[in-house]
């Protein structure tokens, strides 16, 4: 199977190099990354590390880099495809297992959790009020969904070619609850979605949003799945909800 990684940058250029460094030799055919109109050296590094590269012109959001980078993934023929943030923040040297999971057929999506304990995701640099509303919101996602996974708000994701072909990902937010909407779009749709344990990373190169964003992300995780209930019975049909015509 051709599997293919994505990495969605934007202002990447510190900590791209040592990301693809740990994606384990030859568990990938091919990397993709797709450059938010960084205002750095990001896409010059990633030419010379020798990966595909594609740039936008200008910003067009977390979740509109997503589009680009499962579009083209898919256009170059990808059975697997493991999306990875180049700023260091996931552990790379997990793309081989995430996507054997996909391979053998014990999964459709794989997500990277990093909350095995409250310890580990603090002594990580979680910050307080982001490991509690994760936990929170995890929780409440689960309940709704009839899903077990262990963190729905990770950036480190899997995706089989079956569920890139079937999820309406294209109308999703071009921000960040692109990735809550896949999610919940994956599981209306009876995907099988499994995790991973990773370790937790924050630090100052690392992407992360402000606490009025992360707010707004939260009030928009519990909109969504308000939707999904009600597309589930019957009263408001969604049509992020349903399946891509064949």
């Amino acid at each position: 199977m051709k599997v293919i990684a994505v990495l969605p940058a934007y202002n990447a250029e510190k900590t791209l190099e040592k990301t693809v460094r740990d994606i384990p030799p030859g568990c990938v055919d091919e990397i993709i990354l797709v450059d938010d109109a960084s205002r750095d050296g990001t896409v010059a590094e990633a030419r010379r590390l020798g990966l595909t590269v594609i740039a936008h012109p200008a910003n067009r959001g977390y979740g509109g880099n997503q589009k680009t980078c499962y579009a083209e993934a898919l256009r170059r023929g990808a059975d697997v495809v493991v999306m990875i943030h180049p700023d260091y923040q996931y552990d790379a040297r997990l793309a081989p297992h995430m996507a054997g999971l996909i391979a053998t057929g014990v999964c459709d999506v794989v997500c990277g959790n990093r909350i095995r304990t409250r310890g580990e995701a603090l002594e990580g640099g979680m910050p307080l009020y982001k490991y509690l509303s994760n936990r929170a919101l995890t929780i409440i996602e689960n309940m709704v969904t009839g899903q077990n996974l262990g963190e729905w708000h990770s950036g480190l994701r899997a995706y089989s070619r079956e569920v890139l072909e079937t999820v309406p990902w294209e109308l999703n937010s071009d921000d960040f609850v692109f990735d809550q909407q896949f999610l919940i779009q994956a599981a209306c749709m009876g995907f099988r979605m499994g995790d991973v344990p990773a370790p937790v990373r924050y630090f100052p190169e690392a992407s992360s949003i402000s606490f009025k964003r992360s707010l707004v992300y939260g009030l928009s995780t519990l909109l969504l799945l308000g939707q999904y209930v009600l597309h589930r019975l019957g009263l408001a049909r969604s049509a992020r909800l349903l399946p891509k015509p064949r």
